[in-house]
C-alpha cells in the first residue's frame, strides 16, 4: 500500500471514528499534537490538541444527534495532504450547545426529532500514519434549514431561550 493510500485510509477513518470509536481509536489515530482548527464552536475540552480533543468534539456531536453517521464520496489524496468529501447524518434528539470564544454557551437548539444530511469536505494533514492538522468546510446552513433552526418560529425561539437558560445554569454547577 502506498503513502498516499495508507494516508487517505487514515483520514476516512478518522472521520468514520467521530460518529461510532471508542477513545483508543482516537489515541491510534490522531497525533498527540494534532490541531482541529475548525472547532470554534464546540466545548472548550474540543478546542485543545491531541485525540482528547477530537474525541471530545465526537461525544458532543453524538450526544445531540442520535445515529451519527458519515458517507464518504470521495478521496483525494496527494503525499500527506487528503482531501475528503463526505456527508453527515443523524437524528436532533438532544440539545445542540455553541460555545463563545470564552467558553460560555452562546447558542442552544433544543432537540426537534428531525434528521439532516449534511455534506462536508474536511481537508487532513497526515504525519507517521496519524493525524495532525484537520480543517473542514460544512454546510451549516443545510443542516440548520433540515433542523427547522432556520427560519425559527416564533414558538422555536422561545424553547432556544428556555434551553440556553439551563444549559447556562448547568455551566455553572
Amino acid at each position: 500500500m502506498s503513502t498516499t493510500t495508507q494516508a487517505g485510509d487514515i483520514a476516512v477513518r478518522s472521520i468514520l471514528i467521530m460518529a461510532d470509536g471508542e477513545r483508543s481509536d482516537f489515541d491510534a489515530l490522531i497525533h498527540p499534537e494534532a490541531r482541529n482548527r475548525e472547532d470554534v464552536v464546540g466545548p472548550a475540552d474540543g478546542r485543545v490538541r491531541g485525540p482528547a480533543a477530537f474525541y471530545a468534539t465526537a461525544q458532543w456531536l453524538r450526544g445531540a444527534f442520535e445515529g451519527l453517521s458519515y458517507e464518504i464520496h470521495h478521496v483525494v489524496a496527494d503525499g500527506n495532504l487528503v482531501a475528503v468529501n463526505s456527508t453527515m447524518k443523524g437524528r436532533h434528539v438532544a440539545p445542540f450547545v455553541t460555545y463563545a470564544v470564552d467558553g460560555s454557551v452562546d447558542t442552544v437548539f433544543p432537540p426537534t426529532g428531525k434528521t439532516f444530511a449534511a455534506t462536508q469536505s474536511h481537508w487532513f494533514r497526515i504525519e507517521d500514519g496519524m493525524v495532525v492538522d484537520h480543517w473542514a468546510n460544512r454546510d451549516d446552513l443545510g443542516q440548520a434549514e433540515q433542523l427547522g433552526w432556520v427560519p425559527p418560529t416564533p414558538a422555536y425561539l422561545f424553547r432556544m431561550a428556555r434551553a440556553k437558560s439551563r444549559a447556562k445554569r448547568a455551566v455553572r454547577v
